[in-house]
């Protein structure tokens, strides 16, 4: 078990795996206390019995990240990672890079009928034959030094990861499927995954009420709370949680006093630099002129579901995805589903291979031109 700390070792290794045809990574991060991640470790191993190693920037805080950076780069080699998002946000954050070309396994594993968000622990012991040691599963990774078994915990989500990948790589091939993969992949590797505009952060709150006025002082509550807690790199809901924030929205205090009522901000939200934002963001959303104001999508509102269309959406959805061996949640969300019924046709659901797998059909169902029937256990698409 070898542990990289400087540009030189990881550069070496990063070379050697620029030869392979691929290299499984992993990384364990903190993110409980700060908006970014603070990465903290970082998992690589080489095909077959090829040497796995831990790239350590908290024991080595001088060593360059490039050497990783280079390999990313470098297309003769797949970077292969299980649920990769948060570790890819690490990268593109840190080094304003994406790996490429990028195999996620648990998409992979999605689109080989695996069920939705598989796990890494389901997919070592049902393809790799192998079970994984679980005990410290919750450690504080940025505390050093690293016992023994937290090493051997972070090599096996690489090491196991291997094997996986074959694995699922062959089906993908297999199957006719690599289209699928790659468009999902590509959403993992677009920029706009990872940009929260503070500017469009109220759109991530949740509320029915669609009064130009209150969305006019929760979009200047929202856009207060994302630039301050992108800029001191603290959790957003440190700044203040959202039905904290949507309260504040409804009573918009104009002085300290008032803001002291609050029933749901925290302490920490007290604080006088936060407090001040808080006051200043009721007030320009009071001020806004109703041009400017945020308005819900009037075409959305209008929607009216269809409740016995929707249901026969997700019977349809159903029997498309076990006849394909995918996760019917990777092909359409519930929401999605209420949408189609509802005449939206905007949706994930009906482009892409999602449209040639279950899309058309649903379209189809929609117009009435197919009904479904059922024989024992299963379900058919009937021609009208």
């Amino acid at each position: 078990m070898r542990t990289i700390t400087t540009t030189d070792d990881l550069a070496a290794y990063c070379e050697a795996a620029k030869a392979a045809p691929y290299v499984t990574i992993d990384t364990e991060f903190l993110r409980e206390r700060t908006y970014w991640s603070k990465l903290c470790l970082i998992q690589m191993a080489l095909p077959g019995q090829g040497e796995a190693v831990l790239v350590d920037p908290i024991e080595g805080p001088e060593m360059s990240l490039e050497p990783l950076y280079d390999l990313f780069r470098h297309e003769g080699t797949v970077k292969v990672f299980h649920a990769a998002r948060q570790d890819l946000e690490i990268f593109f954050v840190e080094g304003k890079v994406f790996p490429k070309p990028l195999f996620d396994t648990q998409i992979a594993a999605m689109v080989c009928g695996f069920g939705e968000q598989v796990g890494y622990e389901t997919l070592v012991k049902k393809i790799a034959k192998a079970n994984l040691d679980k005990t410290s599963r919750f450690t504080d990774w940025s505390r050093r030094p690293l016992s023994e078994a937290q090493k051997d915990y972070a090599l096996a989500d690489v090491t196991h990861l291997r094997v996986i990948y074959e694995w699922l790589a062959a089906q993908i091939a297999k199957n006719g499927r690599a289209d699928w993969v790659a468009e999902e992949l590509a959403i993992l590797t677009d920029p706009a995954t990872y940009t929260i505009d503070p500017e469009e952060a109220w759109m991530r709150i949740k509320t029915r009420t669609t009064s130009g006025r209150f969305l006019a002082v929760v979009k200047a509550l929202a856009r207060f709370r994302e630039t301050y807690a992108q800029t001191q790199n603290i959790p957003r809901s440190r700044v203040m949680k959202d039905d904290a924030l949507l309260e504040l929205a409804s009573t918009r205090p104009t002085t300290i006093e008032e803001l002291g009522r609050s029933r749901l901000l925290l302490r920490e939200g007290r604080k006088p630099e936060i407090a001040e934002g808080i006051l200043a963001a009721v007030k320009e959303g009071l001020e806004m002129r109703p041009e400017d104001m945020p308005r819900i999508d009037p075409g959305r509102e209008q929607m009216q579901v269809n409740p016995a269309l929707a249901d026969l959406l997700r019977v349809l959805l159903k029997a498309k995805s076990e006849s394909l061996g995918v996760a019917p949640r990777l092909i359409a969300s519930s929401s999605e589903l209420d949408q189609i019924a509802a005449g939206g046709r905007d949706v994930p659901a009906l482009s892409g291979w999602r449209r040639e797998a279950f899309g058309e059909d649903a379209i189809r169902l929609c117009r009435g031109e197919i009904a479904l029937s059922a024989k024992g256990n299963e379900v058919r698409v009937v021609r009208l």
